[in-house]
């Protein structure tokens, strides 16, 4: 018999992942594939972080820690707010995660009730949305646009809030369009959630990966916001699955029991390693491939324009271009699919991040070295008679 929760009804598969496995295939028969679908560095984990892992291991420590991980860690985190962003948080307040997917799985599980709706926007990460609704949570969208920067305002809000809005998640930098909130932005959004009685939560996962101006954390906008953050994209930790959150403290004792039952701990070794994440000789090496990313977005945004794409988001952060290709193609998942096939070059259709207009959109992951790029460029080129 096979009779699923109905909830998996309501879930999408991650389309992004099944192209990936199509690139993976057509590799495998030996064409020549140029990723810029998965948001993942290309670049390895430092190796501070790797032997700090490695040695962790040789010495035994390899058992479980407490369920909101090693307390030398969350002090290292709570030192790093205060080193970065001259905001002092607690260390009894944050919690490290299996991964910030694992932070989001805990918040949705502490907040959202059978039937609570959430406001998220659109475009945005998908797999948001899914793990609200594999807690009976509904997401409810808000469509933003380039009159917005891709962000939510106080005024779309308003316009979206109803008795049976719960919160609002959003994003910044945010996936997939790399813009940001400023400081006094994420305090306007606040606002309009403490006047409703609302959650509010903030994705920080691209933190360290910003370009003009370093993001502002909402930990300084107050302390009844949740935080979401990743040791994945800055750190270039991604497969080690480890992240941390951020908690308003009346929540604490409820997310450290719900981490108790459904994770008992992050992985050991991994925390042992993010223990050299906040090393001087770390965090020198990672600015250097903050530069190299510039450099590639810096690169790659005016060439795609060139070839007919617009970039419509301004791309402050995180490593994507999130482009309107409607001058090119009528549906961009079917675009995107004949890239892959026909250029051997592997891209992510606007479909994957909402119901936003999303056949007019493409998102280019900057992932891989200038050459790479330049490569795609110019097999792009030739598939559009450029």
């Amino acid at each position: 018999m096979y009779r699923p929760a109905q909830r998996l009804a309501d879930i999408e598969p991650f389309h992004v992942v099944e192209l990936l496995t199509r690139a993976r295939q057509l590799e495998a028969e030996g064409r020549d594939i140029i990723h810029m679908e998965v948001g993942e560095p290309d670049f390895p984990t430092p190796e501070l972080i790797a032997n700090a892992a490695v040695n962790a291991i040789k010495s035994g420590k390899t058992k479980y820690t407490e369920a909101l991980g090693l307390p030398e860690l969350r002090q290292a985190i709570s030192a790093f707010y205060r080193q970065r962003y001259g905001v002092s948080v607690p260390a009894s307040r944050i919690a490290v995660t299996n991964g910030a997917s694992g932070a989001l799985n805990l918040a949705f599980a502490c907040l959202a009730d059978p039937g609570s709706e959430w406001l998220l926007t659109d475009p945005g990460y998908p797999c948001n949305r899914h793990i609200l609704r594999t807690f009976d949570g509904r997401p409810q969208n808000i469509p933003v646009g380039p009159e917005t920067n891709f962000q939510p305002t106080p005024e779309l809000l308003r316009q979206h809030w109803k008795p049976s809005t719960a919160g609002l998640l959003v994003a910044s930098p945010a996936n997939p369009t790399g813009t940001l909130l400023t400081l006094a932005e994420i305090e306007a959004l606040a606002e309009v959630c403490r006047e409703n009685n609302g959650h509010f939560l903030v994705d920080e996962i691209y933190h360290g990966l910003t370009y003009e101006i370093d993001a502002p954390t909402a930990c300084a906008a107050g302390d009844d916001i949740w935080v979401l953050n990743s040791f994945s994209k800055y750190f270039q930790m991604t497969g080690w699955r480890l992240g941390w959150m951020v908690i308003p403290e009346p929540y604490v004792r409820d997310v450290e029991k719900l981490a108790q039952n459904l994770t008992l701990c992050p992985s050991t070794p991994a925390q042992y390693g993010a223990l050299a994440a906040f090393e001087p000789e770390t965090i020198a090496l990672l600015e250097t491939r903050r530069a190299e990313f510039r450099r590639r977005r810096d690169f790659l945004a005016p060439a795609l324009e060139q070839i007919g794409f617009r970039v419509i988001a301004r791309p402050e952060g995180a490593f994507y271009l999130y482009c309107d290709c409607s001058a090119l193609a009528a549906d961009s998942f079917a675009l995107a699919k004949d890239l892959l096939e026909k250029t051997g070059v592997a891209t992510t259709p606007g479909l994957d991040f909402g119901s936003n207009e999303p056949e007019k959109y493409i998102r280019f992951a900057y992932t891989t070295n200038v050459a790479r790029l330049a490569e795609a460029a110019e097999r792009l080129s030739r598939y559009f008679g450029r």
